[in-house]
């Protein structure tokens, strides 16, 4: 088969990072990462958004900026913080999730940083929709830090957000957002989720229906887990049967 290529686009990804306080950890990353990109308008060529009449333009209101907004609060948050925390932090917001993971792709095939040097990703996608208790967080299980999570929330009453295990496994949706560019190049990851909805990939994912005590919630939570990831003495550790799933085939593949 061949293929041609009748046009090229070429599109951002923007990272921030603020500079740890600790001389011996500050060379370590916590990543926080959203996709800033939806879908455009719905007439146009190959274009996933459905319209509804005479509207076109596919918002994104909770996908993705629910989950771009929640790292960009994170992040002035922790700016405000005197000390900073012990280990550096960047804020990824990546471009052409919805074209298929390309901008966290390229930038972990391609980082800034030693890609060694990042201890864990922390994704955030669609945040501010469904239950007003619950956050699906996807790969607890594949590292410690679903215990660290556990224990942060824990000792977080106040927020009345509950981490729920992936509600969804037959959707694979560990494979369906940023944070797998990474967890496949031996970042830890863990992914927040709130879920789909009836306005998913339309023109009414507007605005008006995100629950933005829900997305204040969320991001308080993501706050206090990047707080004790980047204060802690070690770093986060894969679960072996995972990391020999998810790493090991892409290690393999990129010696050959």
């Amino acid at each position: 088969m061949t293929q041609t290529v009748i046009r090229e686009h070429s599109v951002p990804n923007v990272a921030g990072i603020l500079e740890g306080s600790d001389p011996n950890l500050k060379s370590e990353l916590v990543l926080f990462t959203a996709h800033m990109d939806h879908l455009g308008s719905s007439d146009a060529p190959l274009n996933s958004c459905r319209a509804a009449g005479d509207d076109t333009i596919c918002n994104g209101a909770d996908d993705n900026a629910s989950g771009t907004a929640t790292i960009i609060e994170a992040a002035e948050a922790f700016a405000l913080l005197d000390p900073r925390p012990k280990r550096s932090l960047m804020f990824l917001a990546v471009s052409a999730e919805e074209k298929g993971l390309l901008g966290s792709r390229y930038f972990a095939e391609h980082p800034t940083v030693p890609i060694t040097q990042i201890v864990a990703d922390l994704n955030v996608d669609m945040v501010g929709r469904n239950s007003e208790e619950t956050i699906a967080v996807i790969g607890l299980d594949h590292s410690d830090l679903g215990e660290t999570l556990k224990r942060v929330s824990d000792g977080h009453p106040e927020l009345d957000l509950e981490p729920i295990p992936d509600p969804w496994p037959e959707e694979r949706l560990y494979f369906r957002s940023d944070h797998y560019n990474f967890a496949r190049r031996g970042v830890p990851i863990l992914f927040f989720f709130s879920g789909v909805h009836e306005d998913y990939h339309r023109p009414s994912d507007v605005a008006e229906k995100i629950n933005t005590e829900k997305v204040i919630r969320v991001t308080r939570l993501l706050l206090y887990l990047g707080l004790e990831v980047a204060n802690a003495e070690q770093r986060p550790q894969w679960d072996p049967e995972s990391h020999a799933q998810i790493v090991a085939p892409v290690a393999a593949e990129s010696s050959q």
